[in-house]
């Protein structure tokens, strides 16, 4: 059976506020923008996404569980869940499928409290602080390890 070409692009809560959400530290794109990035970058390497956004956590979790039926990967910012959620830990790494964590800021150069991600050790790829356009780079990425293309 062949691996489904769709990745799941998960946003975490607050991220619906890109744009207006402190600018100096993300900057003035938008959610759509970062959905439309992702899509974008996806299609050119033959993969469609579907992307879901929620500031509830089970909302995520059932987003995640069902990716496994038709998804191949996970490009995922959870947000603030990065530092707090074990159990959105669990749930990637039940899915079983490559998972990308991207975080728009350098959280290593921010407040102790964000230096901690649970995603950190089931996700194959870490992009931080490239602002939007780490969402293309973990993209990227993540599809190089999906289809066997990663450099080693």
């Amino acid at each position: 059976m062949t691996a489904p070409r769709r990745l799941l692009l998960v946003n975490g809560p607050n991220l619906n506020l890109l744009g207006t959400r402190e600018p100096g530290i993300y900057g003035s794109q938008t959610l759509q923008d970062v959905e439309a990035l992702v899509s974008a970058t996806a299609a050119v390497l033959g993969f469609e996404v579907r992307a879901v956004q929620s500031n509830h956590e089970g909302v995520l979790l059932d987003a995640i569980h069902a990716a496994r039926d038709d998804c191949s990967g996970i490009v995922i910012n959870p947000g603030g869940l990065t530092h707090t959620s074990v159990v959105l830990r669990d749930a990637l790494s039940g899915v079983a499928l490559p998972v990308a964590e991207v975080h728009i800021s350098d959280v290593s150069q921010r407040e102790p409290f964000r230096h901690h991600s649970y995603v950190k050790d089931v996700a194959v790829v870490h992009v931080v602080g490239e602002g939007v356009a780490g969402y293309a780079t973990a993209t990227t990425r993540l599809i190089e390890v999906i289809t066997g293309q990663a450099d080693g």
